[in-house]
């Protein structure tokens, strides 16, 4: 009991201002460490904040003994500055611990391994993450009061941090009246003094305003599905700030159409440049043809056509391919065959299914009892789209942008030609004379009635039956030779 007396009659209360009163702290603190008063003897409260202590009434401090000083690292310093701003309630009793072990070990800071200084560190990097995320997450809504234009924000910090972090939103916003409201505390400038209030409820926040809609079009804009990591993202935007940032209400739906959205990003690329591919055009492409003066519209025949697509800059294959690969037939065909795009030897070439698939193609059709002669050939898209592998260029599927850029001309070929039937081979034709993706495979051997009234017969590309197997080629050349007969007795 005695020893229990003794132990009261040294125990001292400190009570600050404020939950971030680090100059009171620091008063308070010197002196008390200056008397050797042991940490375990300090309670430290709040005003307005007091627990239910039986020593929370404040008595005053010892006097500070004469030429006593008081040494310690300006680290240390700058550290307590911000970790008073924790809302641990137990830091102003910790950060005294420090100061007192500091006096007996004075290079402690530099003992990373010390428990003290690690949860010290943390504190320190949790209230600069706090004032971090408050910097990126506060989002102002404009309202007007009697003065004028006036913006105020609503934000739910993890620590103590309005003070604190105020003077980067005046610096940021200067020329603006602004408020940022927080259960802890309220920040409030009105373009000349700086006001740090009590705290306040979402309810006083201003509903959503005509900015939400511009913040969720920035963060759609600036999403790429292509780089989604939703743990990378919820670390840097974790969800407990969701509920007040308008952009937030995307994100589900973001997540989820990530996949398809990065697809569709793919297949928009602009063909890369094939390093090698600059021998390829010197050799064969000596001449490129400067950008066509017209665009065609105006082409009273193919031929016409044929000359203002050479110097065709719709879309950025041009660049690498070596020509533009035009149709060829005659102009009053009965029936028009539409393949995907120029393959390797047809870019060379300049000339439109004389490759391997070409040849196949060529060979079907005898079979089908068709006469080459009589019909046009073209294709969705006139120039070579490649990747480089190697010194080859290896085919890549346009992209619909490309498809898109492209049926200008396609469109233009049937309107010159008014052929009675025109026969997709293949998606990218598809695509092209239907003006949508359709699923060839379930959709081959159909004819669809385009709004213009032009028939369109729906079949594989014969590049298809090339990539095959043996053992599946032959049955699927019988497919194929079956869908050409129906193309025949389509010609009547």
């Amino acid at each position: 009991m005695a020893i229990a007396a003794a132990r009261l009659a040294t125990r001292h209360t400190v009570r600050l201002a404020s939950q971030t009163d680090f100059a009171g702290w620091r008063e308070a603190a010197r002196t008390l460490a200056l008397n050797g008063v042991d940490p375990a003897d300090i309670s430290w409260t709040v005003e307005g904040h007091d627990a239910n202590d039986l020593f929370a009434e404040p008595a005053q401090l010892p006097a500070v003994p004469a030429d006593a000083e008081l040494r310690v690292p300006r680290r240390f310093v700058d550290l307590a500055e911000a970790v008073i701003c924790h809302s641990d309630p137990a830091r102003f009793g910790f950060l005294y611990r420090i100061l007192w072990r500091l006096q007996r070990e004075p290079h402690l800071l530099s003992v990373a391994t010390d428990p003290d200084v690690r949860r010290l560190e943390e504190m320190e990097k949790s209230v600069r993450r706090d004032i971090h995320k408050m910097r990126a997450f506060v989002r102002f809504r404009r309202i007007a009061d009697e003065a004028g234009e006036r913006f105020v924000a609503w934000f739910e910090p993890a620590h103590f941090i309005v003070e604190r972090n105020a003077p980067f939103f005046v610096r940021r916003f200067t020329g603006m009246r602004w408020t940022i409201l927080t259960p802890q505390a309220t920040a409030d400038w009105d373009g000349t003094n700086l006001a740090i209030g009590p705290g306040a409820s979402k309810s006083d926040a201003p509903a959503e305003d005509a900015a939400e809609e511009l913040w969720r079009t920035y963060f759609r804009s600036i999403f790429n599905p292509a780089r989604l990591k939703v743990k990378a993202m919820t670390a840097e935007m974790p969800k407990k700030y969701w509920r007040n940032l308008p952009e937030a209400s995307l994100i589900p739906d973001l997540i989820a159409g990530a996949e398809k959205s990065a697809r569709e990003m793919i297949e928009r690329m602009p063909t890369m440049p094939a390093p090698h591919h600059q021998t390829v055009q010197a050799k064969h492409w000596k001449n490129r043809p400067e950008e066509s003066e017209t665009d065609g519209a105006a082409a009273a025949s193919v031929a016409e056509l044929r000359k203002a697509a050479a110097g065709c800059r719709r879309c950025p294959l041009w660049r690498d391919a070596t020509q533009t690969v035009f149709g060829e037939g005659p102009e009053n065909a009965r029936v028009v065959f539409v393949g995907e795009q120029p393959g390797d030897q047809e870019d060379i070439a300049g000339k439109p299914f004389v490759g391997p698939a070409g040849r196949l193609f060529d060979a079907i059709i005898e079979d089908a009892g068709i006469d080459r002669a009589t019909t046009y050939v073209t294709n969705a898209v006139k120039h070579f789209k490649f990747e480089p592998r190697g010194k080859r260029r290896i085919h890549a599927r346009p992209n619909a942008g490309e498809i898109e850029a492209c049926r200008w001309w396609i469109d233009h070929e049937l309107t010159l030609i008014r052929p009675d039937l025109v026969v997709a081979l293949g998606a990218t034709a598809a695509q092209s004379l239907l003006g949508k993706a359709v699923p060839i495979t379930k959709m081959r051997g159909q004819t669809v009635t385009r709004e213009d009234g032009l028939k369109v017969f729906l079949t594989v590309h014969p590049s298809y039956l090339l990539r095959l197997p043996d053992e599946a080629k032959a049955a699927e050349r019988g497919r194929f030779l079956a869908d050409l007969k129906a193309v025949k007795g389509l010609m009547g």
